[in-house]
């Protein structure tokens, strides 16, 4: 015999058991440790279906909980009763019931037996250290943490809380540099026995005792005393996400494992019968022998934590809707805004579908109901066009759009009557977006209604303070959108180069100058409606200079078509 597993169990007790037969049948002695939370009746069972395999036996238990001292006194009582047992080990790898062997077990064996001296432990300084999560790094070892993570998080916290705002440390015992690393580890009898037997044991134990998550730091500090060759890393494949917690191996991820090359993996869900098929009872289909090279998965493991930090751009998912600025791109692709064109231009969406391509909505954040491209009720994604579900969630509306019909570029109306709470501001922090504002054409329909005008003076002041909101969201240093602005008077003075700068941005086409414009409305007398509303007390400001007399704005003398390029 030259390896001896330690094995830390706490539930599926079945898949503990095959495992641990399996490791019996190739000659490694099996000593099991079962959580002391388990049942009486439970663990009576569990150790009464493994009494026919020679050479497994069971330690002393102990509570097992997360970041607590109880998992190091388990594998310490475990490793005891290995090395006292069973003299032949030269080797103990310690595993949890959740591990399977991926390799055959004399690979394992073969491949120890040719480093005997060797201890395959993960061990570097807090300095070096880039995966640690939750903002505990050197403060793990000079803090008190008599308190459980997981059962009593608020007295955890508070308790740093008070020992960082009074000063307090904890003295590291001397001649101990604190190391951390992984729980999994494979040690030599020497190095192990020297740890279990050290005269300052008591000393150790009592400082590690009051460690955060002494199980990543005990043998890995301690391991640096007295390992004569050491090799920082672990023989069991285990990988962690973003927040620390360990991504969990499925049936699907069987080439995956093989292609690690690792003679051990966790954590397995139980149910997994493929993986425990294949790697229990299939040596023909085991892994090639060589050494073993988890980097050869990390890349898609990176991948798969870059996904799902940042998702894919402009898709939200309900189950983990991200907190604002994590997303990866708010939108799924570019759209254009127009404010103020449709009220200016009599055709101007039929207009603008035909020189550019694109679907070109109207308002989409109507009061009455989002109005979608050719008068359809409901599009891609199922999305409706009910004023009532849109404005459960307007931006979540908008960005679904976006997503489910990505490829093809989006261009919608948007105006001081249209919802505005949970649009304006998005959009404008969008780099997606690319917003064009005539300011104040939302006085024109006033200008040709038939309103009584003082109905008309308290609608346009109403309206004027909503845009004078959203154009200070556009002209805000936060703002990312590609915004054009232009007030009415000096848009309608010479529409041609701001119609041009505007389909040349959204750039379906081909960049060839505009040769037909869309047909403005007739605004004979609209300087007069807007000294009107001055004469009433309300200052229309945001359409610009606009004179009262002499010849109208929109005309030029002696020009019958004066928006053709000829």
């Amino acid at each position: 015999m030259s390896v001896g597993v330690v094995m830390l169990v706490h539930t599926a007790f079945w898949r503990a058991e095959q495992v641990a037969r399996h490791w019996a049948n190739a000659g490694c002695p099996v000593v099991i440790h079962v959580d002391r939370k388990v049942p009486a009746r439970a663990y009576r069972d569990f150790a009464a279906s493994l009494a026919d395999v020679e050479h497994v036996t069971f330690s002393k238990r102990y509570r097992c909980e997360w970041g607590t001292w109880g998992i190091v006194a388990a594998s310490q009582a475990a490793s005891e009763v290995m090395l006292s047992e069973f003299p032949d080990v030269r080797h103990v790898y310690l595993a949890s019931g959740s591990c399977l062997p991926l390799r055959p077990v004399e690979e394992l064996v073969d491949y120890l037996a040719a480093r005997p001296r060797t201890d395959f432990i993960e061990s570097a300084t807090t300095v070096d250290v880039p995966w640690t999560v939750g903002g505990l790094d050197e403060e793990r070892f000079t803090l008190h943490f008599p308190f459980s993570w997981r059962q009593h998080r608020f007295l955890f916290d508070k308790f740093v809380q008070v020992q960082r705002s009074i000063g307090l440390k904890r003295r590291i015992p001397n001649g101990l540099k604190p190391h951390m690393g992984s729980q999994w580890w494979c040690l030599t009898r020497q190095t192990l026995s020297a740890i279990l037997q050290d005269p300052d044991r008591a000393t150790y134990d009592r400082y590690f005792k009051r460690v955060w998550i002494p199980d990543e730091s005990y043998y890995q500090t301690l391991a640096r005393l007295y390992s004569r060759d050491m090799e920082s890393r672990s023989l069991t494949l285990s990988k962690f996400d973003f927040q620390g917690k360990p991504h969990i191996f499925y049936d699907d991820h069987l080439q995956l494992l093989r292609r690690s090359d690792c003679f051990v993996a966790r954590k397995i869900w139980p149910h997994a019968d493929l993986l425990y098929r294949a790697f229990l009872t299939d040596k023909a289909g085991a892994m090639s022998r060589t050494e073993p090279n988890p980097g050869k998965i990390d890349r898609i493991f990176a991948k798969a934590v870059d996904r799902r930090t940042r998702g894919r751009p402009g898709l939200y998912m309900h189950s983990r809707f991200p907190n604002e600025n994590w997303e990866n791109g708010v939108t799924a692709g570019p759209y254009s805004v127009f404010q103020g064109f449709t009220e200016l231009f009599e055709d101007f969406e039929p207009w603008l579908a035909r020189t550019t391509g694109t679907r070109v909505h109207g308002h989409l954040f109507g009061p009455e109901e989002a109005q979608f491209a050719d008068g359809e009720k409901v599009v891609q994604g199922g999305i409706s066009d009910s004023a009532a579900i849109r404005d459960a969630d307007p931006w979540s509306f908008l960005t679904s759009l976006l997503w489910n019909t990505r490829g093809e570029r989006q261009c919608f109306q948007f105006g001081p009557l249209d919802t505005q709470e949970n649009v304006v501001w998005p959009m404008a922090k969008d780099p997606n977006a690319q917003i064009s504002v005539v300011s104040g054409a939302w006085a024109v329909p006033l200008f040709q209604s038939n309103l009584d005008f003082a109905t008309i003076r308290r609608a346009a002041a109403k309206l004027q303070k909503i845009e004078a909101e959203a154009l200070d969201a556009y002209r805000s240093p936060y703002a990312k959108a590609r915004i054009k602005i232009w007030t009415m008077a000096e848009f309608i003075e010479a529409p041609m180069e701001p119609l041009q700068s505007v389909i040349d941005e959204i750039g379906i086409r081909s960049g060839r100058r505009l040769a037909e414009v869309p047909k403005m409305q007739d605004l004979t007398g609209f300087g007069q409606f807007l000294q009107n509303l001055k004469n009433q007390g309300m200052h229309p400001y945001l359409m610009g200079d606009f004179p009262v007399e002499g010849r109208e704005l929109g005309q030029r003398p002696q020009a019958r078509k004066p928006y053709l390029v000829r």
